[in-house]
């Protein structure tokens, strides 16, 4: 986690229960399970809870990772499939009360963006996406949210889709990932990164250099509001490294 002023760039991963981590690929040989989260969570800045995208959460969950984890740690919290996974997405309506009343103000201070995936089969139908993001609150219990959508239908790679995000102050999410659409817009305050082309042949998920391209895109972000990247899927075994040796490269991000 790197800051410049009272700008924030974060590297994190997807989760952090993952049986290939504790191999040597992440976690220290003997950690206990239950302490994963605790480690995971000082060695970086933000975690994906990728739970709630299949199913409602327990409070007191939110209220035991809250406790795990430092000061200045967030959570990107991936909103549920019963909202997104719709042919009608203003007809959410009740499936969002469900997952903003399901405990989320639990994680308090360390509550982050929250992740809004789209089916990669799903087109842009701009009355539909505007009614969406109207029903986005933009507070839980006093907390200010964020909001960040990915879409990865090419239909999205357009201006009439940035200028929607832009007005409800909804950030696009950069998109890595084979086959998808990969927007490079700042919609809003903040810029969230999720890279998904790593593969195993290489330790650290991504080569040297394309690393050090991510790492520059991120610096550049930077300028204008918090960075969230998260390393995630393709060869998730090598998601921490990632992570790690693009944090790495972020040291004395000016």
């Amino acid at each position: 986690m790197f800051r410049n002023g009272d700008r924030v760039i974060r590297t994190g991963i997807g989760g952090w229960v993952y049986p290939e981590w504790r191999k040597g690929a992440f976690y220290p040989e003997g950690l206990a399970q239950k302490r994963e989260l605790e480690w995971a969570s000082r060695q970086l800045g933000a975690i994906e809870i990728n739970g709630t995208y299949h199913s409602l959460q327990k409070p007191e969950s939110f209220r035991k990772w809250r406790e795990a984890t430092p000061d200045g740690f967030v959570f990107a919290v991936k909103g549920s499939s019963y909202v997104t996974n719709r042919k009608v997405l203003a007809s959410a309506g009740e499936s969002l009360g469900k997952f903003f009343g399901q405990g989320l103000a639990e994680l308090g201070d360390r509550l982050g963006p929250i992740l809004w995936q789209m089916m990669h089969t799903k087109t842009f139908d701009a009355e539909d996406m505007a009614a969406f993001l109207a029903l986005l609150p933009r507070e839980l219990n006093g907390h200010p949210l964020r909001h960040a959508i990915e879409a990865g239908h090419e239909s999205f790679a357009c201006e009439a889709f940035l200028d929607l995000a832009r007005q409800a102050g909804v950030a696009v999410v950069y998109l890595e990932q084979d086959g998808r659409a990969c927007i490079a817009e700042r919609t809003a305050d903040f810029a969230y990164l999720r890279c998904k082309n790593m593969t195993a042949g290489e330790p650290t998920g991504y080569p040297p250099g394309e690393l050090d391209r991510i790492a520059k895109l991120c610096g550049e972000w930077g300028r204008d509001g918090d960075v969230f990247a998260f390393m995630i899927n393709g060869a998730k075994e090598r998601a921490p490294a990632a992570a790690l040796a693009l944090a790495d490269r972020l040291k004395g991000t000016p």
